[in-house]
């Protein structure tokens, strides 16, 4: 599959989610899409460029903790400089995203929680929808409260994505 998450919606992609990971047989997947491989991949022949091809076991996490823990022991350990006590110390580069404070990781939980109850919500409406047996008022109300649960969950999902991200650091 060549970049299957392009285009999608939230709902689609989770649902070619859902298949994939229940499919029995191996799939080959060409993606950038680093959340959609970490959930569906196991193993990764990664392309690191000059005809480089990497066979590696595991996720697409998995795969840059390692690398990065190969760059750390290829570098030479250096000595700091020695500053005298009249010079003030540099403050510390940190070119790594910062991690995720204790508000995030609180947002972050609360998000595992009121994304699965948005969705089941969603789910009971669209049966209540589908049923037949509303009048044009319920009809409209229902159809209404999905439209806002749709725009909750895309903003919700993509906060959790963020969130999620910057926790792996």
């Amino acid at each position: 599959m060549d970049e299957p998450t392009n285009d999608l919606d939230l709902q689609t992609l989770r649902t070619l989610e859902e298949f994939l990971q229940d499919f029995p047989g191996c799939i080959l997947i060409v993606s950038h899409d680093r959340y959609f491989m970490d959930r569906l991949v196991d193993h990764l022949f990664a392309f690191e460029g000059e005809g480089e091809i990497k066979d590696f076991p595991g996720n697409y996490s998995q795969y840059r903790t390692w690398k990065q823990l190969e760059e750390n022991k290829a570098k030479p350990v250096s000595t700091p400089p020695v500053l005298n006590k009249l010079e003030k110390k540099p403050k510390a580069e940190n070119n790594a995203r910062p991690k995720i404070s204790f508000k995030e990781k609180h947002e972050f939980e609360l998000l595992e929680k009121e994304i699965p109850t948005l969705e089941k919500e969603k789910e009971l409406l669209e049966v209540k929808l589908n049923n037949g047996s509303l009048d044009f008022e319920k009809l409209q109300k229902t159809s209404e409260r999905i439209s806002e649960i749709i725009v909750l969950l895309d903003k919700m999902e993509m906060r959790w994505l963020k969130l999620s991200e910057k926790s792996l650091t």
